[in-house]
């Protein structure tokens, strides 16, 4: 298994679904989570306290990524 300690990784749309369990993963690898959600801020903010749980950093942005104009929110 793949140790991404120092790593920081970018899922998108992580709040749930296959985006939480990708998120999710990278954490247990020792990565740091950086993701973004859209509509659910209370799934959002489950996922960053389930993300926290395992010992590493996590950042959640609120970022609507189907709008190119609104990317530039993520960074």
């Amino acid at each position: 298994m793949t140790d991404f300690s120092g790593k920081i990784v970018l899922v998108t749309g992580a709040s749930r679904g296959i985006g939480k369990s990708i998120a999710l993963e990278f954490a247990r690898r020792g990565a740091d989570i950086a993701f973004n959600y859209l509509r659910n801020h209370s799934a959002a903010e489950k996922t960053k306290q389930d993300i926290e749980h395992l010992g590493v950093r996590c950042l959640k942005v609120k970022a609507h990524l189907g709008d190119p104009e609104k990317i530039s929110e993520l960074f």
